[in-house]
């Protein structure tokens, strides 16, 4: 039987488990973001495809143009960019802060090879939106058939 004094148990404000558990709630926060590669990744995308083109979509808020990097190698598009934290003045101190910052990578492969000297991205509102024309080479060819 546990003692207890009307404040909780083991008397007030003693309760040595309380510190710990606010300190895992927080580590697990923090890590949440690294437990499972795919979920978590950012940016998030979309991707979808016809026999003529591939199109990306991604919702990267809070980054200038200026600050991403967009590259296609055979069927590999790979995106890249970072965001600055926001300004704090020197007598000020966070009481919260969740907005995500820094450097960020993120790669997918694509369903077919791409002309890549003909993509074409736009950037408005923060979203990213990628056009990728199918390589002439990896387009499906229909083949006539003769009857004899």
């Amino acid at each position: 039987m546990l003692w207890t004094d009307g404040f909780g148990t083991l008397g007030s404000g003693l309760d040595p488990w309380a510190g710990l558990e606010r300190m895992e709630n927080e580590m697990n926060r923090v890590l949440s973001r690294y437990a499972s590669p795919s979920v978590g990744e950012f940016p998030s995308l979309n991707l979808w495809a016809d026999t003529d083109e591939a199109v990306v979509t991604s919702e990267i808020p809070g980054i200038s143009p200026e600050n991403l990097e967009i590259s296609v190698v055979g069927k590999t598009l790979t995106l890249r960019g970072s965001r600055e934290p926001e300004p704090v003045k020197a007598d000020d101190s966070y009481h919260r802060r969740e907005r995500w910052y820094g450097q960020f990578s993120r790669t997918v492969e694509l369903p077919f090879s791409i002309e890549s000297d003909k993509v074409k991205a736009a950037f408005s509102k923060g979203v990213l939106h990628v056009t990728l024309p199918r390589a002439k080479a990896d387009k499906p060819k229909k083949i006539l058939i003769k009857s004899e």
